[in-house]
């Protein structure tokens, strides 16, 4: 009995500490929705009940009891939040490849991986497709020149392929069907064919996306090249005009959080604002001595940033940063601390309820990783180490190594595990170029905003561009050192989930307790060391095929299946290219037929015209042949195929060999609302 008392005393005595542990039950509950492997269905019910003894419990039960019953429902509140939110957002996801003309209007314009223009279209219109089929949106990737330049709102018609958002790209992969539905994007595909206009945008039309492209236009015209595109994706958050090469060279020097509208970019514009307008009304007696200057420029940041939330198209990352600090100006201007574990806690709620998919995204975890951890650092040194014992050159100075210090080994673990890269000299590329984004870039864009209205933005622009121009150099410079990209493979399953429970308890527990987090993390790393990445994959389609060698994966052709070789190769660490894993030691025979062996298993990967023809004869002499075809023959005892047909079933597939055979691990393994309806 007293090991159940000792921890409900303990809990007892943390009380009024403990609000900052309702968004990790949330979470957990979020977790454990995503993690079934089929709709819950009547787990609904069970939840809902569990909610509803929790509510009940925590009005009547014992008040020793209420911190366990508060978890339990927070667990069961995150649970149904989940499945409302998949509901909600559930729409037409497109059941088979199509190929003919695609009619809708241009909602979003970017850039896909191969730098190529990407249109997003909502209102879609298919041929020989009833509307109840037809997708909500659809992306297009554009492969042809363009007549004219399209704009948010223009409705346009062309001819694409279209095909249903691909399942991962092994198993355990990252999912994009999951993303795409959540986004409510039916289809994905691309066009060789021309945009033609149907109709020009109507004035109410986007006006957002319509305004953001112009003013991406107007920069670009006025400052053309690299820094005009960085200066127009820094007020826009319009990447179009951003290379392919310049956003790996970001990456790899750890600047890539400077271009994105998020958590950097948000604070530093409402702590400009927010100092320009308290101190510049402290210059003014009368009104200094009479009002609140500290709750008047909390309101004006929180109007600064919410129209900069407009400006940039109201993208996830950008909302997310959004509702943290207009919480943090909240308190502000309730005469509370901004920077407090609290809210931080009712931030990440508020997310959590209104978007639970975001938990499992990268930019959700990176910056309430960095938020978290630089609150719970700055405060754990304040009794310490304090600015104002400084001279006034090394406190900022200090301070910026301080905060780029924390929030690089908060935020390294997810990028390692999402990006599978490591920017080895990430902090000395922020400590030189995150000052010029603090100095310059940012107040310029505030003036730019405040002066475009009445056409006077040049100079600001200007000084924006001589901002950009610099962390542009030292993105380059950096990335082109020796060594500056680190890869690492991919974690298992349960790694981030230790690594950030363990981190959590680190910095919400108290007392010696806490440390107890710090075995949580290091267990998080040894589980990570140990992940050990699948000998075989098998494409979805079956004409790309990686075997694990001495030197690394090797895969059956150079060319081919260009998203899953690049994702095996990240997920195992491997910074190559497909042409030099293709030369790897592993695969031997003409292009249509590759042998291979897995362990004690000879295998065969065929594929081309006639590639059926050769099952028979392989089979007798292979125990594994992989055909990207559909096979319509008898079946031959002592030899697995992997056909078309499988596949369609199963996705990608991950092979282990075993005593009695190849052991398959498919990427289709669960029948979900955005994976089993069609």
């Amino acid at each position: 009995m007293r090991a159940l008392v000792h921890p409900l005393l303990a809990l007892a005595e943390a009380r009024g500490f403990l609000f900052p542990w309702v968004p990790v039950f949330l979470g957990i509950g979020i977790g454990i929705w995503f993690a079934l492997p089929q709709e819950p269905g009547w787990l609904y019910l069970v939840t809902g009940a569990l909610l509803g003894a929790g509510i009940a419990g925590r009005l009547r039960a014992p008040e020793l009891l209420h911190p366990p019953i508060v978890a339990l429902a927070c667990i069961a509140a995150g649970f149904l939040a989940a499945g409302a939110r998949a509901h909600l957002v559930e729409a037409p996801i497109l059941g088979f490849r199509y190929y003919g003309p695609i009619e809708g209007r241009v909602a979003v314009i970017d850039r896909s991986q191969s730098d190529a223009m990407r249109l997003t279209l909502d209102r879609v219109v298919l041929e020989r497709t009833p509307p109840e089929r037809t997708p909500e949106r659809v992306r297009l990737t554009l492969h042809s020149g363009q007549v004219f330049d399209p704009e948010p709102g223009m409705v346009v018609i062309l001819t694409g392929h279209l095909a249903p958002p691909e399942a991962p790209a092994e198993p355990g992969g990252f999912d994009f069907r999951r993303m795409a539905f959540f986004d409510r994007l039916g289809a994905v595909g691309y066009s060789r064919t021309p945009v033609l206009m149907l109709e020009p945008a109507e004035a109410g039309a986007h006006p957002v996306n319509r305004l953001r492209t112009r003013i991406r236009v107007a920069v670009q015209d006025r400052f053309p090249g690299e820094a005009g595109a960085f200066a127009a994706a820094v007020l826009t958050g319009d990447y179009a005009g951003i290379s392919r090469a310049t956003m790996d060279d970001l990456r790899n020097s750890g600047l890539a959080h400077i271009l994105a509208i998020s958590g950097l970019n948000m604070s530093l514009l409402a702590g400009f604002v927010f100092a320009v307008v308290r101190y510049g009304l402290a210059l003014v007696a009368p009104v200094a001595l009479r009002v609140n200057t500290k709750k008047i420029a909390a309101a004006a940041a929180f109007l600064a940033t919410g129209m900069y939330l407009l400006m940039s198209g109201g993208n996830v990352a950008t909302l997310r940063a959004f509702v943290m600090i207009a919480i943090m100006l909240a308190a502000v201007m309730a005469d509370r601390r901004a920077l407090s574990m609290r809210t931080f806690a009712l931030a990440a709620t508020a997310i959590l309820l209104w978007q639970p998919e975001a938990l499992l995204e990268a930019g959700f975890q990176m910056s309430f990783a960095a938020t978290g951890a630089l609150i719970w650092g700055f405060t754990l040194l304040r009794d310490r180490i304090h600015p104002r014992t400084m001279s006034r050159v090394v406190a900022p100075v200090f301070m910026l190594f301080l905060s780029s210090l924390i929030g690089g080994l908060a935020t390294g673990p997810y990028a390692a595990a999402h990006f599978n890269r490591i920017a080895v000299y990430g902090l000395f590329g922020n400590l030189i170029a995150v000052p010029m984004m603090e100095l310059l870039v940012m107040p310029a864009a505030a003036f730019a905003a405040l002066l475009a209205p009445i056409g006077a933005a040049t100079p600001a622009l200007w000084l924006m561009e001589i901002g950009a121009r610099w962390i542009l150099w030292v993105a380059h410079w950096v990335a082109a050192l020796p060594g500056s990209a680190g890869a690492v493979p991919a974690p298992g399953p349960w790694v981030l989930p230790v690594l950030t429970l363990g981190g959590l308890w680190l910095m919400l527990w108290r007392g010696r307790a806490r440390f107890a987090g710090l075995l949580a993390m290091a267990v998080a790393v040894w589980l990570w060391t140990q992940a050990e990445r699948p000998p075989l994959l098998v494409a979805s389609n079956g004409a790309l095929v990686g075997l694990m060698g001495p030197e690394g994966r090797a895969l059956s052709t150079p060319r081919g299946g260009g998203f899953a070789a690049a994702s095996w190769l990240e997920n195992d660490g491997d910074l190559v290219d497909p042409g030099t894993a293709a030369a790897r030691p592993g695969f031997e025979g003409p292009r249509n037929a590759r042998r291979f062996r897995l362990g004690e298993i000879a295998g065969v990967a065929l594929k081309g015209k006639g590639a059926a023809d050769l099952v028979p004869g392989l089979c007798a002499e292979a125990g594994l042949v992989i055909l990207a075809a559909r096979y319509e023959g008898p079946p031959h005892a002592g030899c697995l195929l992997i056909d078309e047909a499988m596949l369609r079933k199963t996705g990608a597939l991950a092979i282990w060999p075993g005593s009695d055979g190849p052991i398959l691990h498919p990427a289709r393994n669960a029948l979900r609302i955005w994976s089993g309806r069609q």
